[in-house]
């Protein structure tokens, strides 16, 4: 098996896939590998495993927004839940959290999810991006700072908001043409990757 950290993409190749429930294993997989200190950044404390598990059993697809970046072996690097609220017609607000493995840092992925989720608030008719998170959790204060976002903070904590423009055919075609693009991405990972699987297997028969 290739280590999880191979095939890293580059800043300017990072594409990002909307994710659906056969994902939701790969989603467990990549918030276990999380250490505890970045689970405490992710989710505002340090959880247990037994949280992580209730979290993504509890994860609506068809409500929410999950998006995910892959690499070669098909592991998650970085996922992002774009959470709407309850009722969309009075509340357009929706809240991101964001999770980078510690192999894909460095590089861009939790912008490329932040900015993947922002065009699709776009699309959605959300007026406000939120985040709530720690105000020791760097990478997203990085994050929220260079988007432009509003950030107030309060007693070790932070809210940021983003006012989202709304959308257009510009905004629709760029979706549209990311979602192709990744979705092209996920086909030709998934096809080496089980032919390297196949390969290993005639091998180990020899």
């Amino acid at each position: 098996m290739i280590n999880s950290s191979s095939f890293l993409p580059t800043t300017s190749a990072i594409l990002v896939r909307e994710l659906d429930p056969i994902h939701r294993d790969l989603i467990h997989l990549h918030l276990l590998a999380l250490n505890p200190e970045d689970r405490r950044l992710r989710f505002g404390l340090i959880v247990s495993n037994e949280f992580i598990d209730s979290y993504v059993s509890q994860l609506n697809f068809s409500r929410d927004s999950i998006f995910g970046v892959f690499n070669q072996d098909l592991n998650i690097l970085g996922m992002a839940h774009l959470a709407y609220p309850p009722d969309l017609s009075s509340n357009k607000t929706a809240e991101f959290g964001v999770s980078v493995s510690e192999s894909g840092r460095g590089i861009g992925i939790g912008t490329a999810l932040f900015k993947r989720a922002a065009i699709h608030c776009r699309n959605t008719n959300i007026s406000i991006l939120y985040v709530h998170c720690l105000s020791s959790n760097d990478a997203m204060m990085h994050i929220a700072k260079k988007s432009g976002m509003s950030v107030q903070n309060d007693l070790g904590e932070t809210d940021a908001y983003l006012q989202i423009n709304p959308g257009d055919q510009s905004s629709l075609l760029t979706e549209a043409l990311q979602d192709q693009a990744a979705l092209i991405d996920y086909g030709i990972k998934e096809n080496l990757h089980n032919a390297f699987k196949f390969s290993s297997h005639i091998l180990k028969s020899y």
